[in-house]
């Protein structure tokens, strides 16, 4: 399958968070296809968290599931929200 130009053209329009995102999302999917991590790049798991958004009149919470990237950058532990993601594709 080739990438189509709208695909391609919308990539060049993402802002650095969205590319992220982005990389984050394809580094998972290609874990999940038994597509091992190259060696510079640091490994990524994600998780699913109920989240609290903090109003005091909130009747609701937890609000979710939404998911987060982790991985180890420079010695220190990162986070990145990463959003809703279907049911089908939920990650281990």
């Amino acid at each position: 399958m080739s990438l189509d130009r709208d695909l391609l053209d919308a990539v060049k329009e993402m802002d650095a968070h969205d590319l992220r995102r982005l990389q984050i999302l394809a580094r998972a999917h290609l874990e999940r296809s038994g597509v091992p991590p190259e060696a510079s790049e640091p490994a990524v798991g994600m998780r699913s968290q109920m989240v609290r958004c903090g109003k005091a009149e909130c009747g609701t919470c937890p609000h979710g599931p939404y998911w987060y990237a982790y991985w180890t950058e420079n010695g220190k532990r990162r986070s990145r929200y990463v959003g809703r993601l279907p049911e089908d594709e939920s990650l281990s």
